[in-house]
């Protein structure tokens, strides 16, 4: 089931059930990489996950925090650059980039707001890509800027896993 980021005290009407995490045989959620190849709206996360060769790598106990960009997400960036990163040339590159949407950690929505207000509206996410974004509550919804200033909204909050969580995203988030 996934939530708005801001609970039930703001009016952050997400339309996220569509990134919920597929019907499950009892109680027990995918790991990360099994929730993103159960939905079509990450394809391109998948594939570029198997690129970078991360599968095992986020297939793993954890927990971790994924700020997951959808295929829209990808098809913002300048044409060719997603079939550019998934060549095995490009594996370091592509590595640094997704390593950059991984937080250490399970990091739920109420809480990454709740940091973001301790912190005088502004929290550093300090990613396991050796990343730090900002984030920050803009018109009722958390935005994260990376570290070349690009803007992602979250759009979907706190997709379970068995091995931490999924926060959906509208921009692939970029490092220095």
């Amino acid at each position: 089931m996934t939530r708005s980021i801001l609970g039930g005290a703001a009016a952050l009407a997400l339309a996220a059930t569509t990134f919920a995490a597929p019907a499950l045989a009892g109680d027990h959620a995918p790991n990360i990489v099994g929730v993103a190849a159960g939905n079509a709206d990450f394809s391109t996360l998948v594939t570029a996950v198997k690129a970078a060769g991360l599968v095992d790598t986020l297939s793993a106990p954890g927990p971790y925090t994924v700020f997951a960009p959808t295929n829209a997400a990808f098809a913002k960036l300048p044409a060719g650059t997603v079939e550019t990163l998934v060549k095995p040339e490009n594996k370091a590159t592509l590595t640094k980039i997704l390593t950059c949407h991984v937080v250490a950690g399970k990091v739920v929505a109420k809480d990454l707001v709740a940091a973001i207000k301790a912190h005088g509206g502004a929290y550093t996410i300090k990613t396991v890509g050796g990343c730090e974004f900002k984030a920050a509550v803009k018109a009722g919804k958390v935005v994260i800027t990376d570290e070349k200033g690009g803007q992602s909204t979250v759009a979907a909050t706190d997709v379970a896993a068995s091995n931490g969580v999924i926060h959906v995203i509208d921009s692939v988030l970029m490092p220095r």
